[in-house]
Parts: C-alpha cells; sequence; structure tokens
C-alpha cells in the first residue's frame, strides 16, 4: 500500500499522542459507510459519521453519529438548545469545517466548531472515523474520540 500523506486530522492526532490505524478504500460517490463498512469489512454500526449542520441561527456544528442511523434534527434541536438544525450544503460544510462532504473528519477543522456526539458510540471497543480525506478512515477507540474533540453527548440516532 502507498503512503498516504498526513492531513490535518492526522497532524491533530499526533500532535496530542492520540493513537489510530489507517485504513483506506475506494471511495464512492454517495456510497456512505455502506461502502467503506463492506470494504474495510467492520460492521456499519463502527463506522462514524462526521456530519456538518446549522442551526437556525446558520452557526455551524458538527455532529458524530453511527454509520446505520441518521440524525434526528427535530431532537438534536431540542437537546442543544436551538429552535432547528438542518444539514449543512456541501459548499457550506467545506467553508466551515475545510473537508469535502464524504472525507470530513471531526479532527483538525479549519476553525473550533461545537462537536456533539451519539451517546452510544461510547460504548463500541473501536470505532472507524474518516481521517480528513475521503476514502480514509482511521481506526480508534471512542475514548481516544472524547479525549482529542472533547464532545458533548447526544441521544438523536434513528434507524435508517
Amino acid at each position: 500500500m502507498s503512503r498516504v500523506s498526513e492531513t490535518p486530522a492526522t497532524a491533530f492526532l499526533k500532535a496530542r499522542g492520540v493513537l489510530y490505524t489507517v485504513h483506506t478504500y475506494d471511495y464512492v460517490e454517495h456510497g456512505g459507510t455502506a461502502v467503506s463498512s463492506s470494504a474495510l469489512g467492520v460492521d456499519e454500526h463502527h463506522v462514524v459519521k462526521t456530519l456538518v449542520f446549522e442551526d437556525d441561527q446558520r452557526a455551524p456544528i458538527v455532529i458524530l453519529m453511527h454509520g446505520d442511523r441518521k440524525v434526528s434534527t427535530k431532537e438534536l434541536a431540542r437537546q442543544i438548545g436551538v429552535k432547528r438544525v438542518a444539514p449543512c450544503s456541501p459548499e457550506n460544510a467545506l467553508r466551515h469545517s475545510g473537508y469535502q462532504v464524504g472525507g470530513c473528519s471531526p479532527f483538525g477543522l479549519r476553525k473550533p466548531l461545537p462537536v456533539y456526539m451519539e451517546q452510544s458510540i461510547a460504548a463500541l471497543p473501536k470505532v472507524y472515523i474518516n481521517g480528513g480525506r475521503r476514502g480514509y478512515l482511521l481506526g480508534m477507540a471512542p475514548d481516544d474520540i472524547v479525549r482529542a474533540v472533547s464532545p458533548k453527548w447526544v441521544n438523536v440516532a434513528l434507524a435508517e
């Protein structure tokens, strides 16, 4: 396998001493976590999506969610104390995070953003989360995500 160059996400993690494993796969446009989990041979529930949303004031937030679940936007808005939240356009997600949709990571964001994490992710022994590039996941313990980005806990998962 060829060496993958460092991303802002991996630089961020290395600077904090966070250990991770690198997992690459052939990215498929609109393939989502079904493609990455299948390529890596892992349960889709263990692949964590990094989603960029905006609240009713157009302030960006990041939500970390299981690959096989959707975000209840109504419940997320209620839990974080805003009127509503909605996914960002791909252009706004890039502007806020510094990452393309499909390659967005909660690590090494362009600017500090609030990060929310589905609480049940913490119960998993290992997860696979985007490393800042399409087709590039990092394997790590959920505790390391918590240590790196100090997310606020939410319970907003809906079955796909």
